[in-house]
């Protein structure tokens, strides 16, 4: 065949497919046919080898795919969901807020337990806190990453209740003892799989008040090979200080912090003079550790029928408890318009759960609830609510559950006399406590972040995920 010139015309050679090519294809195909997702999703693709490479060249001539600079690394794109909220930008993102993982959702607020892991950098050291509570058993595993700032990397957290019937009985029965060693199993399986630099492992008011709780410690550390250490009261404030020292805005002048636990409350208060101290534990004035919980004072009053009646008997018990506690009056404003001057911080059960009533959460979500702000007149119509529904209503709120049904009304009761000791306008929710306390003090004794801002004096600033935030 020639041209308009007279010159042959090439032809153009068609690829044919081999017969045993095509055979193979449609093998390929009918197995894809069959198979099922997940061995769909661990097949390997085609190979687009050469068509990458050419798209690799169109890149480098574009500014938005432009080739990494020499020593530039990629970063993966963090999940939305777990990026920290603007109500609080400056707390570490925990791995319990990640879509597999929201912290105190339904599996561990109904006692199955929850884990969660997460890659973390081999060059930073470890630090681990586990805190055995009168409720609950958990664990965290983090790094230390820019000054005042960690990154979780591992944690854990089930509902064990070891602290069951301990204030009829004076003792740890051993059904509470069993249900915590199996947590605590896992807890052993966490810690030794990684390599550790320092680790803390605290127990508190069930085992701190029990008759057999020393003889509790040494059957953990013979089956689980975990040496817990029972923590003084005081110990247990002001750990839950430093756990939320950056709920602490700088503007504020004074604080009274506290945190309903199971077995016992411990409160805080705290005067911020011109000169802040880097650790917020150092500007207690004055301290102390209720001995009542939510889950002695349910037991003592019912937690599964509460009535006005009962609810206002709860809080009058506590009321007496606070009327011991000799501390001076707060006298903190400057101004009394300035209504930053003064203010409540929970750290609990109660007040998180509170706070997810408040905000009609269909699960609860940390996230939304860590370091929210809730108005004097927001707390007591939320109280009043939890009141007016009965056992089987509060059971059913997915913020509740009912693991927790017949605590969060003895919960409120102390959480009302506090706020009748301390009135004030507002209150600020952390879903925080001992572990942050124990993992920012241990980071904070091992010098870590001031070696680091001498490592970065001498260098460009490192980027990071949205995994981490401020702690102190």
């Amino acid at each position: 065949m020639k041209d308009a010139t007279g010159e042959p015309v090439r032809k153009r050679k068609r690829r044919r497919r081999s017969k045993s090519g095509q055979v193979q294809q449609a093998a390929a195909v009918g197995a894809a046919r069959d198979a099922s997702p997940a061995k769909l999703a661990a097949a390997p693709g085609p190979d687009h080898s050469g068509r990458n490479r050419s798209k690799k060249h169109r890149q480098r001539r574009s500014l938005q795919g432009r080739p990494l600079a020499t020593g530039e690394k990629t970063r993966p794109i963090a999940d939305a969901a777990a990026r920290p909220q603007p109500h609080n930008p400056a707390f570490v993102v925990r791995a319990e807020e990640r879509p597999t993982y929201s912290q105190k959702g339904p599996e561990d607020r109904f006692g199955n337990g929850q884990a969660f892991s997460h890659g973390y950098d081999s060059a930073s050291p470890l630090y681990a806190a586990l805190d055995l509570g009168t409720n609950n058993c958990r664990l965290l595993i983090a790094q230390p990453t820019r000054p005042g700032q960690f990154r979780v990397v591992d944690a854990f957290s089930r509902i064990v209740r070891l602290g069951e019937g301990l204030g009829a009985s004076g003792r740890l029965s051993e059904d509470a003892m069993d249900r915590s060693i199996e947590a605590l199993k896992v807890c052993a399986g966490k810690l030794k799989s990684r390599e550790i630099r320092k680790t803390r492992l605290i127990a508190t008011e069930a085992t701190r008040a029990a008759e057999n709780g020393e003889a509790f410690l040494e059957r953990v550390f013979a089956e689980t090979g975990l040496e817990l250490e029972i923590i003084t009261r005081e110990t247990e404030a002001r750990l839950a200080v430093s756990g939320c020292s950056s709920l602490v805005g700088r503007e504020t002048k004074s604080v009274v912090l506290f945190d309903i636990g199971g077995g016992s409350s411990e409160i805080a208060v705290i005067k911020i003079g011109e000169n802040r101290s880097s650790r917020l534990a150092n500007h207690i004035t004055h301290w102390t550790s209720l001995p009542v919980g939510v889950v002695t004072l349910s037991e003592r009053h019912g937690g599964q029928h509460v009535t006005p009646e009962s609810f206002e008997t709860m809080v009058v018990e506590v009321q007496g408890m606070l009327a011991k506690f000799d501390c001076p009056e707060i006298h903190t404003l400057d101004n009394p318009g300035d209504e930053n001057g003064f203010h409540l911080i929970g750290t609990s059960g109660t007040v998180t759960t509170l706070a997810g009533v408040h905000l009609e959460l269909p699960r609860y979500d940390r996230r939304k609830v860590d370091g929210l702000w809730l108005s004097d007149d927001e707390v007591s119509a939320m109280q009043a609510r939890l009141l007016s529904w009965d056992f089987t209503a509060r059971a059913a709120n997915p913020c509740i559950g009912p693991d927790r049904a017949d605590l969060v009304l003895a919960g409120c009761a102390i959480l009302e006399a506090i706020r009748r000791r301390w009135p004030s306008e507002r209150m600020r929710v952390a879903d925080r406590g001992l572990r942050e306390g124990l993992l920012t003090d241990m980071m904070a004794d091992d010098g870590v972040w001031r070696r680091g801002r001498a490592r970065r004096s001498t260098r460009a600033p490192a980027t990071h995920g949205s995994h981490e935030g401020k702690t102190q």
